[in-house]
């Protein structure tokens, strides 16, 4: 009678065994999958005497997050730095060549390179300027035949810079200095340092217009030239051959002064893509006034390509025998923006 008693308490007994490890299993496959984690448990539960089978499905993961938009305003990991990541520093530069072969042979060429600054504090320039020109030219030889040389007939290179600190976004105090060197200009050399102040008249996205006044410094070396040869008494020494008066080579003594220096700056946007240009520098001392207007039409082709129509004109009222006071040069330049 026990052992059939003890029997049947068992069998009832199972059922409930098989839901309590059921159970436990699901709470633990609960505690350790993330929250972020769907989980779908199917249980099956068979009951008979002698045994009891479960089947678990594995956790299905979340979907992946979607991609961010893409944004076309974003800039791009390598992008170029513009002028307010360079603290106010841009550039251009400007090159133009001309060869012509046949009847006459002829070269030019001509170089600019420019640099400046601007932000809340400074105000700064550099620029480099070169030009250098070969052609033929009569000359005489030893028997004083004419003949003809390919020689050269311009070489001229200026550099130059200046610093401002801003006193306010209008006005500015300013120290500029300017070297020149001309082969075959009016001077061989001149250098100038000069202070001043700076005052912006105008600017905005079309128009721009400043001025700079101040004293300044100069000294220059005039053009060597020829003087007629003296005798001890003072009189000119004459070929006897000829009868003309005999010249010698003369190299004047180097000349210095305080000049006033003055520069005006303006640039008018004719159109997006096209710019005029005119900056004229003044210096005017008591033995030499000098004066350089620079006028230019720029057309943009891209944002850092351009073509430069260019006229420049520099006088010195203080010249040598064989000089002129005058000096022009039209230019037709590729011009690269930095």
């Amino acid at each position: 009678m026990k052992p059939s008693l003890i029997a049947t308490l068992v069998l009832a007994a199972l059922p409930f065994t098989a839901s309590a490890q059921d159970a436990s299993a699901t709470k633990n496959a609960a505690s350790v999958t993330p929250a972020t984690t769907t989980t779908a448990t199917t249980t099956t539960t068979t009951t008979t005497p002698t045994a009891t089978t479960t089947t678990t499905t594995a956790p299905v993961p979340a979907p992946a997050p979607a991609p961010a938009p893409f944004d076309a305003n974003a800039q791009a990991p390598n992008a170029a730095p513009n002028a307010a990541q360079n603290g106010g520093w841009t550039g251009s530069g400007e090159f133009g060549f001309a060869s012509s072969r046949g009847n006459s042979r002829t070269e030019n060429a001509n170089a600019k390179l420019g640099l400046s600054q601007e932000n809340e504090l400074w105000k700064n320039n550099i620029y480099l300027n070169g030009l250098r020109s070969k052609g033929e030219t009569s000359v005489p030889d030893n028997d004083g035949n004419d003949v003809n040389r390919f020689s050269t007939t311009a070489n001229r290179y200026d550099t130059g810079a200046s610093v401002g600190y801003k006193f306010d976004p209008r006005s500015y105090i300013v120290t500029a200095a300017r070297y020149e060197h001309d082969d075959f200009g009016a001077n061989l050399w001149q250098g100038i340092v000069s202070v001043g102040y700076g005052y912006v008249a105008l600017k905005n996205e079309r128009a721009e217009l400043s001025f700079e006044v101040g004293p300044g410094y100069k000294r220059y070396q005039p053009a060597k030239s020829t003087r007629p040869e003296l005798n001890a008494d003072g009189t000119p020494v004459v070929d006897p051959a000829t009868g003309a008066e005999v010249s010698v080579p003369y190299t004047p003594n180097t000349e210095g002064e305080v000049v006033a220096r003055s520069l005006i700056n303006g640039k008018y946007r004719l159109t997006d893509n096209t710019a005029l240009e005119d900056t004229l520098l003044m210096e005017a001392g008591s033995k030499n006034q000098y004066y350089q207007n620079d006028i230019g039409l720029s057309v943009s082709m891209t944002k850092k390509m351009a073509l430069k129509l260019g006229y420049q004109i520099r006088y010195n009222s203080d010249t040598q025998p064989g000089t002129v006071s005058t000096d022009k040069l039209m230019t037709t330049n590729l011009v690269y923006n930095f």
